[in-house]
């Protein structure tokens, strides 16, 4: 299996939005990435507009298996212009492709390069809930350390859930920078 990171190119956008929400896609990811928003299904109009303004933006990637669109990793300032505090995340598009490491992978990389990317953080952190356990293990694959539950704050279908911070410490890593 060879994973890569790289950029999103304005041909790749059909191949990500059919993967997503067109075609091909099965949809399976919405009911784990953070559904209590209830963030709509992108009309292929919107999802061009929003994948084109990612096409130079080094806080978005798409992860490839032997050159195949699998799913995208991101990253967000949470504290704005200050840019000291990063937050990342990861989605696989397809069920299929879940369960074979390829999310711990990504994520081990994808947090590597930003600290190459960015020398003055120290931390990098992702936020999951207690409804998707499988990113709960993911971060925790990818050398992250669980930081924080803020019990009780996620509501879907009726039933609340924890929000589950992870992080990990440039020193943590220093060996593998």
């Amino acid at each position: 299996m060879m994973l890569s990171l790289r950029q999103i190119q304005p041909s790749d956008i059909s191949v990500c939005y059919d993967l997503k929400y067109g075609k091909k896609a099965d949809l399976a990811w919405m009911a784990y990435n953070g559904p209590y928003f209830g963030e709509p299904i992108l009309s292929i109009a919107a999802f061009d507009s929003k994948m084109l303004s990612r096409v130079n933006d080094p806080h978005y990637k798409l992860i490839t298996i032997n050159e195949q669109i699998v799913g995208e990793v991101s990253a967000y300032w949470v504290d704005g212009d200050l840019k000291k505090w990063l937050e990342v995340g990861i989605l696989i598009y397809q069920k299929e492709n879940w369960g074979k490491g390829i999310s711990s992978l990504a994520l081990s990389q994808w947090i590597r390069e930003l600290f190459v990317a960015h020398p003055d953080i120290a931390h990098i952190g992702l936020t999951t809930w207690s409804g998707n356990p499988a990113m709960m293990r993911v971060g925790e694959k990818s050398g992250m350390t669980k930081e924080g539950t803020i019990r009780q704050v996620r509501y879907w279908q009726g039933r609340y859930y924890d929000s589950v911070k992870y992080g990990v410490l440039r020193h943590d890593l220093q060996s593998q920078l």
